[in-house]
């Protein structure tokens, strides 16, 4: 018996390409397993960035409300393990190891890429499971990625930017036209922001989905002793704010209840699944306002307080990195009489990202730059990455690893310093483990 990180290394050979975006094989797969139509409800959530804070929001609300749970996210920070949850748990590794020999059964020559397998295993492990509900987040696009294999019953676009442009298209347009490609005929398609492409629009009429817009349909006004959420049906005073740092997390939970009000009225014509249109009935200001306190998301402006306060975010493009330099900037640094307070980077950024974009969103919140080298086949060395990430004259290290940089960072950060390590999941990920919070 292959142990689990046996069969991830296969995992990462059995198909000749590491991406390969469409659905014809991970869906022939997907039937032989008896995964494809699922019975379970299907929230699937797309986006430039935003996507992991959404699905965090939904996880905990339908918690709140009773609903057995299965949550797929990806990347992982630490363990694959992350990936996979049943009732907010993480799967295990014997549980995994079943769920790929049965995988590996039913694909017989079909050959998989990493991400299908690992999509395919979420939706075995829920069906086994027997979830109530499951919340998808799309691993690339939309259109072509293997969480749409199966059909929606709401589906949610937070944001439309640029990434992965070698894929997607290097116009806004072509990227929104891929992304808008999880919506169905006459489900619900969400909006985290009225400022999409004309693309999004133009999908959701094309394919007769049902529109629901942020700032049209649904809204959150703040006030001083919270926020207040007005929705297709619901209006939730006096809400308190989400545990999820920054201001942008009022428009990630609004967008998640807006969700789910619109799941409501997916599902309500299922009588197979009516104990969940049940469930969300009852979705209230006490239940929305418990969930929000127990929101929980490594990575994402995650704050570790201290004499030096430490903020990790996986900031990875250029509207991700334009969003932490406006929260670091709404958080400003105490003052002090030994000079002023300084922002530290530790930033390690793939070779196939836009580190130019991303070192010009954050040149004027970061006094000191510490570059890392990231390893494996993405990676770069600290030396190549500076010449693209950061602005000229500007403090610079170098480090060889993540590690190394934390440490620099430590040596030299006072009292009332920050230390912010952003970049890639590949920076935050070993920045967690080296300070023991995860």
């Amino acid at each position: 018996m292959r142990t689990l990180a046996e069969w991830l290394s296969l995992q990462e050979s059995v198909h000749p390409q590491s991406i390969d975006m469409g659905l014809e094989r991970v869906g022939h797969v997907a039937a032989a397993l008896g995964v494809a139509a699922p019975a379970f409800p299907v929230i699937t959530v797309a986006g430039t960035n935003g996507k992991g804070s959404v699905v965090a929001h939904l996880e905990v609300l339908l918690t709140a409300l009773g609903a057995r749970t299965g949550m797929f996210t990806s990347p992982h920070l630490i363990r694959y393990n992350e990936r996979i949850r049943v009732a907010g748990r993480e799967v295990t590794d014997a549980e995994l190891i079943a769920v790929f020999e049965q995988i590996e059964a039913a694909r017989g020559a079909t050959t998989l890429t990493f991400f299908e397998y690992n999509t395919l295993a979420a939706l075995a492990i829920f069906t086994g499971a027997r979830v109530d509900v499951a919340v998808l987040e799309v691993g690339l696009g939309g259109r072509l990625d293997a969480t749409n294999l199966v059909a929606a019953d709401a589906a949610v676009l937070v944001s439309v930017g640029f990434d992965h442009r070698e894929w997607l298209g290097d116009t806004l347009e072509l990227i929104g036209a891929e992304k808008a490609g999880i919506f169905r005929a006459g489900h619900p398609a969400v909006l985290g922001t009225p400022q999409m492409p004309a693309s999004v629009y133009e999908a959701i009429s094309r394919l007769g989905a049902r529109a629901v817009v942020a700032e049209r349909d649904f809204s959150w006004q703040i006030q001083v002793t919270g926020w207040d959420y007005h929705g297709l049906a619901l209006r939730l005073e006096s809400l308190p704010p989400s545990a999820l740092a920054g201001a942008i997390q009022y428009r990630n939970a609004a967008t998640a209840i807006a969700a789910l009000e619109a799941l409501r009225s997916s599902v309500s014509a299922r009588p197979a699944v009516g104990a969940l249109a049940t469930r969300l009935a009852l979705l209230d200001r006490p239940t929305v306002a418990a969930a929000l306190e127990r929101v929980r998301l490594s990575g994402r402006f995650q704050i570790i307080p201290g004499k030096v306060e430490w903020i990790l975010d996986i900031a990875h493009n250029e509207p991700a990195a334009q969003t932490l330099a406006a929260q670091l900037r709404e958080r400003p640094l105490p003052q002090r009489a030994a000079g002023a307070a300084r922002t530290f980077a530790v930033i390690g950024v793939l070779a196939d990202k836009d580190a130019a974009a991303v070192g010009a969103a954050l040149a004027g919140v970061i006094d000191q730059w510490i570059v890392c080298t990231l390893p494996g086949p993405r990676g770069t060395s600290a030396t190549e990455l500076a010449t693209r990430l950061v602005p000229r004259g500007a403090p610079i290290q170098l480090a060889d690893s993540v590690v190394a940089g934390c440490e620099l960072a430590r040596a030299q950060a006072q009292p009332g310093d920050r230390v912010v390590v952003c970049g890639s999941v590949y920076t935050v990920g070993p920045a967690l483990t080296w300070l023991r919070v995860y």
